[in-house]
C-alpha cells in the first residue's frame, strides 16, 4: 500500500490599492510595464516603505486561520536570479513570519455525509512577501524560443501560506483550496481568483510504502483548483509506478502540462541555502500591538465553514446546499435576507429554489446573485402562492423563470398566464380516468403488483393538465381509482 503525502504552498494576492513597498497601482490587466516605479524595478537608491494595509490584511487572514500572530517579525532578502526579478532578490519574511500555526478543517459538516468526520489540515506559517514580475512565454514553456517580461506584478503584496504535510489525497487538497478561497473572500483580503493570479498554488508531493516520507517533488504551473487535483492524481500514479519498478524518485520541480494532463521535469529543486537569506537592511522590524490585533479581530465576520454548520443545524437544509450557499458570500447574504423576511420554516424551500432555479438562471446569464431582480418581497409572494395552493411547485419554477426575465411579480405572471393550480377534484378525476384508459398496459402492471408504475401515471396526468393539477390530489385520486379497479 503506497501512502501519498501532500503539502501546499499558496500565494494569496492581498487586495490593496497600492503595492507592498511603493505607491504604484495594483490594478489588474493594465498595459505591460506601466504600473512601475524605481522601487518596483530596483533602481539604485530607491527605498521600500511598508504598506500598512498589507499588515492589516496579513493579520486578518492569520486570525481567520486560527494562527498565532507574531507581535515582532522581520523582513529578509531571498536571493536568486531570474529574468522577472529585477532586483536580483525578493523581499520576504523568513525567520519570523507574521503568523504561525493555525489550521482549517475540511470535509463533511456532520458525520452522515460520506460517513466520515472533518479533517484538520495544519498550517505551518503565513508570511508577507512581494511578488516578482511575470514571464510571458511564446509557446510551450519547455520549447519557447524567447519570453517577454511584464514588471507590473513586481511588488504586488502576497501572503504565502504553507501547510504541514497533512493532506493525503487530491480531493483533500481541492477541498482545502476551495475553503481557503471562500475565507479570503469573506474577510475581504483577496478576490482569490486563480485565473487572475490572485491565488496561486504550488504542490509538494511524495509517495512512500510506509509512514516515512518519500522524496518530495514540487509541481508548478497550476492554474486552477481542477489543475491541482489533476496534477496530483497524475503525479501519485507516476511515483507509484516508478517505485514498483524499483526506480529512485528524484527531488525536483516539475511543470504541469494542461493539454496532456502530465507533469514534466523543469529543474532540480533548490535548497534553502541556495537562496542566501539575510535580513533586509532597508526595512525596520515589524512590530504589531495587541490593540491593532484586537481591532482587526472585531472586524472578522462569520466564516463559511461555521456558516455551513449553522445552516444544517438551524435551517435543516442538505449539507451540499448548505456548503454551496455558505461558501459564496453574495449567495449566503441573499439567502439569509430572504429567510429572515419569509421565516425560518421556509428556509428549505428558499434553498431549493435558489440552488435549482435561480442557479440555472445565473449560470445561463453569467450574472451575480446581487444583480438579479428577484427580491425578498417577490420570494414571499411566490411562497404564499404555493402555500395557499394557487400554484404548484412545478408552476412556481416557471413563474420564477418568467419573473427573472421580465421583472414582473409572481402574482402578475399567474394572473396574466392563467396558470393557477387546478384543485377541482372532479376535473382532476376526469383527467385521471382518461389517463387510465389510454395506458392499459401500465394499469395491468400496477394491478399485478408493480406499484411503482403509478409514478408514470402521475406524470401523464400532470402532462395532460399542462402541469396545473395539484400533485397531491392527482396522487390520491389515481391511487383510489386504481384500487377500485383492483376490487
Amino acid at each position: 500500500m503506497y501512502k501519498p503525502t501532500i503539502g501546499l504552498e499558496i500565494h494569496i494576492q492581498l487586495m490593496t490599492e497600492t503595492k507592498i513597498f511603493c505607491g504604484c497601482s495594483t490594478e489588474f490587466a493594465r498595459v505591460p510595464n506601466t504600473n512601475i516605479c524605481p522601487v518596483c524595478i530596483g533602481l539604485p537608491g530607491a527605498l521600500p516603505v511598508l504598506n500598512e494595509k498589507v499588515v492589516e490584511y496579513g493579520v486578518k487572514l492569520g486570525i481567520a486561520l486560527k494562527a498565532s500572530i507574531n507581535r515582532f517579525s522581520s523582513f529578509y532578502r531571498k536571493n536568486y536570479f531570474y529574468p522577472d526579478l529585477p532586483k536580483g532578490y525578493q523581499i520576504t519574511q523568513y525567520a519570523i513570519p507574521i503568523a504561525k500555526g493555525g489550521y482549517l478543517e475540511i470535509g463533511p459538516a456532520h458525520q452522515n455525509r460520506a460517513g466520515s468526520q472533518k479533517k484538520k489540515i495544519r498550517i505551518e506559517k503565513a508570511h508577507i512577501e512581494e511578488d516578482s514580475g511575470k514571464s510571458i512565454h511564446m509557446g510551450d514553456i519547455t520549447e519557447s524560443e524567447f519570453s517577454l517580461i511584464d514588471f507590473n506584478r513586481s511588488g504586488i503584496p502576497l501572503l504565502e501560506i504553507v501547510t504541514l504535510p497533512d493532506i493525503e489525497t487530491p480531493d483533500e487538497a481541492y477541498d482545502f483550496l476551495i475553503l481557503l478561497r471562500s475565507i479570503v473572500r469573506y474577510i475581504g483580503v483577496s478576490m482569490g481568483d486563480m485565473e487572475k493570479g490572485a491565488m496561486r498554488c504550488d504542490v509538494n508531493i511524495s509517495v512512500s510504502k510506509d509512514e516515512t516520507m518519500g522524496t518530495k517533488v514540487e509541481i508548478k504551473n497550476l492554474n486552477s483548483f481542477r489543475s491541482v487535483k489533476r496534477a496530483l492524481e497524475y503525479e501519485i500514479e507516476r511515483q507509484i509506478g516508478a517505485l514498483k519498478k524499483g526506480e529512485r524518485i528524484v527531488q525536483e520541480t516539475r511543470h504541469f502540462d494542461e493539454k496532456e494532463d502530465t507533469t514534466k521535469p523543469m529543474r532540480t529543486k533548490e535548497e534553502l541555502n541556495d537562496y542566501r537569506y539575510f535580513p533586509e537592511p532597508d526595512l525596520p522590524p515589524l512590530v504589531i500591538s495587541d490593540e491593532f490585533i484586537e481591532n482587526i479581530k472585531n472586524t472578522i465576520p462569520e466564516l463559511p465553514n461555521t456558516k455551513e454548520e449553522r445552516y444544517i443545524k438551524e435551517f435543516e437544509i442538505s449539507s451540499d446546499y448548505a456548503r454551496t450557499i455558505a461558501y459564496h458570500p453574495k449567495l449566503a447574504e441573499y439567502f439569509e435576507n430572504i429567510v429572515k423576511y419569509v421565516g425560518i420554516k421556509m428556509a428549505k424551500d428558499v434553498a431549493n429554489f435558489i440552488m435549482v432555479d435561480l442557479s440555472a438562471y445565473l449560470n445561463e446569464t453569467k450574472k451575480e446573485i446581487d444583480k438579479i431582480d428577484f427580491t425578498k418581497e417577490k420570494f414571499k409572494e411566490l411562497l404564499d402562492l404555493i402555500d395557499n395552493k394557487t400554484i404548484s411547485r412545478n408552476i412556481a419554477k416557471e413563474v420564477i423563470n418568467e419573473s427573472l426575465r421580465t421583472g414582473k411579480t409572481p402574482s402578475e405572471i399567474v394572473s396574466k398566464k392563467g396558470c393557477t393550480q387546478i384543485t377541482d377534484e372532479d376535473g382532476i378525476k376526469k383527467l385521471v380516468i382518461e389517463v387510465l384508459n389510454e395506458n392499459e398496459t401500465q394499469v395491468k402492471q400496477y394491478l399485478s403488483g408493480e406499484t411503482k408504475v403509478i409514478g408514470f401515471l402521475v406524470g401523464q396526468t400532470m402532462k395532460k393538465s399542462k402541469g396545473k393539477a395539484n400533485p397531491e390530489l392527482v396522487n390520491r385520486i389515481l391511487y383510489n381509482e386504481l384500487e377500485n379497479l383492483r376490487k
